[in-house]
């Protein structure tokens, strides 16, 4: 009981003493030297960036076109579960990445490469990086949806240019408005003859009498036929990579 009465005591002791010493925040964070929390706050703000990729990637490339009408052409077919979600999603990805290559390319070249170098600035960064991007919504990007953001922001006093070009704040669902667009007039082309051929099928089935038999079970099989005797994947991927226009 003694030893343990003892050995409480100086684990007691112990404590307090290195309770008595406090941490010297002044050591991490400088007083009047604000680099150290601009770097916290750079950091902090690269993390974010990071965890929202993929929905910059949506919003700003090709992606949202492409998955619209694969996701159609799918709908069409009267196929649920095939190809897979990870099959058309891929296929839509490594589509985006060869339409996007020379806005990428230029992106890392002349606005990546030199910050990592410690060329130039991060501001001077920023522009030079979004600079292709911008040039490929604006290339794609319909006038009727533009007009229409920046007369909004106009009506809530945003400032609609950002040195010289258009605000990405204004830019951008502008462009992904247009892109919605477009992706249903592609699905509406795609699922025209698919609704055709299942109108032939069903006014057969209908006068032959075969009113238990779903139209669709007979259709299929024909509508897969038809897809892949005009090799319709490969018309498909040509078309969409060849509607966008890249500066």
């Amino acid at each position: 009981m003694k030893l343990l009465a003892l050995f409480l005591f100086l684990l007691l002791i112990s404590t307090g003493q290195a309770g008595a010493q406090q941490v010297d925040l002044s050591t991490l964070l400088p007083q009047g030297d604000p680099t150290v929390a601009g770097r916290i706050i750079q950091y902090v703000a690269l993390i974010t960036v990071l965890s929202i990729a993929p929905g910059l990637l949506i919003m700003v490339t090709s992606f949202t076109r492409i998955v619209i009408a694969f996701s159609f052409l799918r709908s069409g077919l009267g196929l649920q579960s095939t190809p897979a979600n990870l099959v058309m999603v891929s296929l839509a990805l490594f589509l985006t990445f060869f339409i996007m290559a020379p806005v990428f390319q230029k992106a890392k070249t002349e606005g990546l490469d030199p910050y990592m170098a410690s060329q130039i600035s991060e501001k001077e960064a920023y522009g030079r990086i979004t600079a292709p991007f911008r040039a490929f919504m604006l290339k794609n990007v319909r006038e009727k949806d533009l007009a229409m953001f920046e007369q909004l922001a106009k009506d809530r006093n945003i400032a609609v240019q950002d040195e010289g070009e258009v605000d990405l704040r204004i830019l951008v669902p502008a462009f992904m408005i247009s892109e919605l667009r477009r992706g249903f007039e592609i699905g509406f082309l795609i699922a025209l003859p698919f609704l055709v051929i299942d109108l032939i099928v069903a006014m057969l089935t209908m006068s032959m009498g075969m009113m238990m038999l779903p139209p669709t079970v007979i259709s299929l099989p024909f509508k897969v036929l038809f897809f892949v005797l005009i090799d319709g994947w490969s018309l498909l991927a040509g078309s969409l990579v060849a509607s966008f226009i890249v500066p």
